[in-house]
């Protein structure tokens, strides 16, 4: 009888359920999500491909050759086109992926794509406060793509190259009329910008081959250096070079030189119709609305232009009292006593001749280099390319211009590039250039693009989108890096980095005083030149390019004080177990995020370094 007992007991058992194993759901769950995944990444490559089909230009700084030979389509017509695209390609996302089916990466990609529409919707509502020919303008941005992306090492790529010069002109009549279209809304952009303009495109259109005597113009001087490189490397016979030359010099004077005379003659007339004095975007049909769209996005926040005011008064306190200590350190009474011994040092200074600006650009390189060898111990994630600071090209050089960055290619057939200005009149500060080199160079926008163009496993448009506050204030946050790095040798050195931060916190005031305040240009000046130490020359400089380009003024500030305050509440939350390469690259190991997926990105390193500690 107990045998048959046992017996039935052990039949029951095998016929009852086994108990759930929690690791292998677990396991299953995240390979189901992890496929999902895989096929979204698969459908916003798709849709890459397309967007990119309508942006050849984008293409090209990806290091494709993908229509090589057209530049991008500027009218208004096109932006419709595009952001009905972008609307069908979010509503089919959403019907085709339940985002709580991907795993964390598929959601923060769905997240990204489906923000992009939010963005261009609200970007097309204000299209024409945004000025056409301000920041980043067509008539000196297009010939800079094209002299810095467009690689010729093929007979087929010059020929491509020509038939883009002959573009030009086609995108300055799209770009101008879409100008005269805000014109004829009341909205124009401030006569400085007009008479910039002028200046600029005459440039582009001044010397040889546009006239038979003068210097080469800048894409006429390019266009034949590209056609030697192709004699040199056998590439190209000298009657095939001369038939390369004889194209590029037809495509400028028939094709690209008319449109810049059209817009030249344009911005003449129109001038006298443009503002002065009080021109910030409340000045502007229905400007606050359009001001606080531009700081949703260059923040990619919610903060209003009253609480970015405020933070700025803040911050502009805190690193004045910053400066006084590190004065008071060096054994000076406050900063002000500080400078004063500074400026008797004649030996900090490089003098504004051709020789002074040679030694700056030798001095900007070394420091890029010596910085670099550091990266070790701060990234695992290490830059692979080449890296480079040059003059800005004469055609866009203005005096006291602010220094910009151009990252590689994906391939690194470019490299990164650093562009100064250098025809400030008074010289350059040589304590400067350490802490300009980290925000612009390493570790700042040159290490984070090279890193970006080089994601893997992630949807191709991750390495081609940006946004501002992440880029800049990755770019500042590497200014304060450098010190914790030992960049900055001297406390003169140390106080060029604050001096550089209390330049971007008085952007938070200038900018908003401007646009959201009232403020007139010359009260801008008066608030910078009573806070900073800045030369007169680079804050005009400065005021002007706020004002042509609401809200990008803030992004520094504000991206810098998230990733610092992301950096303190790991810091807090891992002890330690914290690790700063690792904070590092999950910073930049994905490319340029919201703020808010930033935000969750780092906390979900934080919480993988827990879960891994127990």
């Amino acid at each position: 009888m107990r045998s048959l007992i046992i017996a039935g007991l052990v039949a029951l058992a095998a016929c009852s359920p086994s108990k759930p194993d929690p690791a292998a759901a677990a396991a299953t769950a995240a390979q189901a999500a992890a496929a999902e995944t895989t096929k979204l990444t698969a459908y916003l490559d798709d849709q890459f491909e397309q967007e990119l089909k309508e942006n050849p230009e984008r293409a090209t700084t990806l290091g494709r050759k993908d229509n090589y030979d057209k530049l991008n389509d500027y009218s208004e017509a096109q932006q419709d086109k595009m952001l009905e695209w972008r609307r069908k390609s979010v509503a089919d996302m959403k019907a085709q992926f339940d985002r709580a089916k991907l795993d964390a990466d598929g959601q923060m990609n769905f997240d990204i794509w489906a923000l992009e529409l939010d963005r261009a919707e609200k970007q097309q509502k204000y299209r024409r406060q945004a000025y056409v020919f301000g920041r980043s303008a067509p008539h000196t941005e297009r010939p800079s793509f094209l002299i810095s992306y467009h690689r010729v090492s093929e007979l087929s790529d010059m020929e491509a190259y020509n038939s883009r010069l002959a573009q030009l002109g086609r995108v300055m009549d799209q770009s101008m009329e879409r100008a005269k279209a805000a014109a004829a809304d009341g909205i124009r952009m401030p006569k400085f910008q007009y008479e910039r303009v002028i200046r600029e495109s005459t440039k582009m259109i001044s010397g040889q081959p546009f006239s038979a005597n003068g210097p080469d113009s800048p894409l006429w001087a390019d266009a034949q250096t590209k056609i030697k490189g192709l004699v040199d490397t056998g590439k190209a016979t000298p009657e095939q070079a001369k038939t390369l030359t004889d194209g590029a010099r037809k495509a400028l004077i028939e094709g690209m030189k008319p449109g810049y005379e059209h817009l030249i003659a344009w911005a003449k007339e129109d001038m006298a119709k443009a503002p002065s004095g009080k021109v910030g975007a409340l000045t502007l049909p229905d400007g606050l609305n359009w001001y606080a769209v531009a700081l949703s996005d260059q923040t990619t926040t919610d903060m209003t232009a009253d609480d970015i005011h405020k933070l700025g008064l803040l911050e502009v306190a805190r690193i004045h009292g910053e400066m006084d200590k590190l004065a008071q350190d060096a054994g000076f009474k406050d900063a002000k006593a500080f400078l004063a011994d500074r400026d008797k040092k004649k030996d900090l200074v490089l003098p504004a001749t051709d020789a002074g600006r040679a030694e700056y650009l030798k001095l900007a390189n070394e420091s890029v280099a010596k910085t670099r060898e550091m990266l070790p111990l701060w990234f695992g994630n290490l830059p692979k390319y080449d890296m480079v600071v040059q003059r800005e090209p004469a055609y866009s050089e203005v005096p006291g211009g602010a220094a910009h960055a151009q990252r590689t290619t994906p391939d690194g057939s470019k490299p990164g590039i650093v562009f100064v200005h250098l025809l400030t009149p008074t010289g350059f500060l040589k304590p400067e250039i350490a802490d300009l080199m980290c925000h612009e160079g390493i570790p700042g926008h040159l290490l984070q693009g090279d890193i970006a163009v080089r994601q893997t496993g992630v949807p191709k448009f991750r390495t081609a989108y940006g946004y501002a506050a992440y880029g800049e204030g990755w770019g500042l946050y590497s200014e304060a890096l450098c010190k914790e790095m030992g960049v900055y040798l001297d406390a003169y050195s140390d106080y060029a980095r604050l001096d550089g931060e209390l330049w971007r916190a008085v952007r938070l005031v200038v900018d908003t005083g401007l646009h959201a305040m009232g403020w007139t240009e010359d009260e801008a000046v008066k608030y910078a030149q009573d806070n900073t130490t800045e030369d007169d020359s680079k804050i005009h400089a400065e005021v002007k390019r706020f004002l042509i380009n609401p809200g990008q003024a803030t992004a520094y500030k504000i991206g810098m004080l998230k990733i610092q305050a992301l950096r303190a509440e790991a810091e807090e939350a891992l002890g330690d177990k914290f690790n700063i390469k690792g904070f590092h690259d999950t910073v930049v190991g994905s490319g340029s995020l919201p703020l808010s997926i930033l935000e969750t990105r780092v906390h979900a390193w934080v919480a993988a370094r827990k879960a891994a500690a127990k």
